[in-house]
């Protein structure tokens, strides 16, 4: 588990006032819990639509095919927020099937009986599970929700089982298996910390154990359900990362993406009786999502080229030999990042493709007819999605000599006599990238006349196993200087004017936000920090569980004093006093990972200081914003803050 917030960042506007070291009042307080607001919405075709044109964009994702490849299980978030829904794999009008809180997650049984799916508690994350038949007529509770966290590890290939991880009984994850008829629910393995059950064996014998070994790397196991022992697969002595895991159909081997012994990940094969990994395919960028037919005949996978996703399709003549695979012609789909999954028993696959004028839709594809749908058509809200601005990739050189990355957006039609403003967008993660997907406060704010410059720091993903480790343990002091040295490379550049810049992010990009105006207040305007951390000793002692498994690699041990003292060193609440410009900050109450106390404190911390800070504390969300009508309340407010601190130029014509 990572710090990512759980969907696309935005917020602002004042908080009835500004709170001065004067105004005694206690944080938080009644005027920091967001409040409903009219929505209003402009006319469609407005030169300059608001903001809530662009949150009601819709978007489908997840998909899950019946086993035969002809019905599809997805979700959206079109009723406000995330619900379960089906439609024909080759389109047609959908039908709703979960009507109560969001849906986290859902599978479809390869027995073709029944969908599972999860639910939490206004994102609480502490999920219960639930199973629903395809035409949403008959429901079952599997597992209550509880006060443990779950990570759901997938039905065995006949249907009758699932395996899941859950702290239940204590704080680490041990590994369940439960009859999905019976409900008989047993405990078969007793983990530490982070371990999650992954992938079964096509025989149901065996599952594949995954153990966090930092936030980019994992340990993996093969457990015998049978006899009860553990197999250690990949122990390696320097971290890697190894998966998705797609079994050949005999259970003899399985095809993944790693990157041990390499920069990037490379397409492998595991051969379980030789322990041997072999590379298949090794290209100087990241191989992300490998699926293999049930019957071992087609193989694809796709490679991140640039952040866009580039999908390859192989035909196995057999299925452990990739030297006499022939190619296989790819469907031709639009431009923008993808995942795919095959149906269970047909040569049929789902994939998602989103992108800055795709907002999220998926398309089924026939790799034997080579038949391509789009199955879901998801609302636009109006908007001419063809003048969403596309970026362009940008690397330049930080102070120390790293090269550093990011994702240029410039917004149409600027004044010539006016260079633009500029948003900094910092990611979560840190394990994570910014990728050319649709954002809609980053594409409204364009439409205002603000530029956008999505950032790669360093510890991104996305640019090698070196670089996705530069901001570890100790060298975390380093990437907030990667902020600073992205605006001065702005400015150098002509591109936009960089003395009025403003940062915003979420999550672990919360946390940076927070370092932006107590670390670098000269470089920026303006700050706006979602679910983030401002004391990384309150915040490792009090993340969840996911979290807890991966952090000390990732960190450091927070119970020793030379390590606690270095993380109370780079905590922005012990620079709080620095903050000179405007900042915004939006938590929800429920947050599991990062709790809510870290922006309770950094807000009453500049509030003691006589600083200008607005807080939207949502009691009804966790680690991030959900509801459509919290997303309107939020970006409707950031919205107008970042118009009122950057003052930008209004474009000229909305025309391309």
């Amino acid at each position: 588990m990572m710090r990512i917030a759980l969907l696309p960042l935005g917020p602002l506007a004042l908080v009835s006032g500004i709170l001065c070291a004067q105004d005694v009042k206690q944080t938080p307080n009644e005027d920091d819990i967001p409040r409903p607001v009219p929505q209003e919405i402009s006319l469609a075709g407005a030169d300059f639509p608001d903001i809530s044109r662009f949150l009601n964009v819709r978007a489908a994702y997840a998909p899950s095919l019946s086993p035969d490849g002809s019905v599809l299980a997805f979700r959206t978030s079109i009723t406000g927020q995330p619900q379960l829904w089906m439609t024909g794999a080759t389109g047609g009008w959908p039908t709703q099937l979960t009507f109560g809180e969001s849906v986290t997650f859902h599978e479809w049984s390869p027995a073709g009986d029944w969908i599972i799916y999860g639910t939490d508690r206004g994102g609480n994350e502490r999920e219960g599970y639930y199973l629903i038949n395809a035409d949403g007529t008959k429901e079952r509770e599997l597992l209550a929700p509880s006060d443990a966290f779950r990570v759901f590890g997938g039905f065995t290939r006949d249907g009758k089982r699932i395996a899941y991880a859950t702290t239940a009984g204590g704080a680490s994850f041990n590994i369940h298996l439960l009859d999905v008829e019976t409900g008989r629910d047993v405990r078969v393995f007793e983990g530490q910390m982070g371990l999650y059950a992954v992938s079964w064996r096509p025989d149901g014998a065996a599952v594949i154990l995954s153990e966090s070994r930092g936030e980019d790397a994992n340990d993996v196991y093969l457990f015998n359900v049978e006899r009860q022992t553990l197999d250690t697969l990949f122990q390696p002595n320097v971290a890697a990362s190894y998966g998705p895991f797609s079994w050949i159909p005999d259970g003899s081997g399985f095809y993944l993406a790693s990157n041990q012994d390499r920069e990037f990940q490379g397409l492998a094969y595991y051969d379980i009786a030789s322990r041997t990994l072999t590379y298949l395919e090794t290209p100087e960028r990241d191989i992300q999502t490998v699926t293999l037919s049930s019957d071992g005949q087609l193989l694809a996978w796709t490679e991140n080229d640039g952040g866009y996703a580039k999908l390859l399709v192989r035909r196995l003549t057999s299925a452990t030999d990739f030297t006499t695979a022939r190619p296989v012609r790819s469907p031709d789909l639009p431009r923008g990042i993808y995942g795919i999954r095959w149906a269970p028993e047909a040569h049929v696959a789902s994939i998602t493709v989103n992108g800055p004028q795709i907002p999220g839709d998926i398309w089924t594809w026939d790799a034997e007819t080579g038949g391509l749908w789009r199955a879901t058509e998801s609302s636009t809200a109006g908007l001419d999605l063809t003048r969403m601005v596309v970026p362009e990739h940008h690397s330049f050189k930080a102070r120390d000599g790293i090269t550093i990355h990011g994702l240029l957006y410039l917004p149409r039609n600027t004044p010539p006599e006016a260079k633009p403003p500029v948003l900094l967008g910092v990611h979560g993660g840190p394990t994570a990238q910014a990728r050319p997907g649709f954002n809609a406060a980053h594409q409204y704010l364009l439409s205002r006349g603000i530029a956008v410059f999505d950032l790669n720091f360093r510890g991104s993903t996305g640019y090698g196993k070196t670089f996705a480790r530069l901001n570890d343990r100790r060298l975390r002091a380093n990437e907030f200087l990667d902020m600073a040295d992205a605006i001065e490379w702005l400015g150098d550049q002509g591109f936009v004017d960089a003395d009025r810049a403003a940062v915003m992010g979420g999550s672990y990009g919360g946390y940076l936000t927070m370092a932006a105006m107590t670390r670098l207040p000269e470089y920026f305007d303006a700050g706006v920090a979602f679910v983030g951390v401002s004391n990384w000793v309150t915040a490792l002692e009090g993340a969840s569980p996911q979290l807890k498994a991966s952090d000390r690699l990732e960190y450091g041990d927070i119970h020793n004093p030379a390590d606690r003292e270095f993380f109370r060193q780079i905590s922005p609440i012990s620079h709080i006093e620095n903050v000179r410009a405007p900042v915004m900050v939006l938590h929800g109450a429920n947050d599991p990972r990062d709790p809510v106390d870290e922006s309770d404190q950094f807000v009453r911390g500049i509030r003691d200081a006589g600083g200008e800070v607005e807080y939207l504390r949502f009691p009804d969300e966790g680690h991030g914003i959900r509801k459509l009508t919290n997303r309107i309340i939020s970006y409707r407010r950031i919205a107008e803050f970042l118009e009122r601190t950057l003052k930008p130029a209004r474009p000229t014509t909305d025309e391309p």
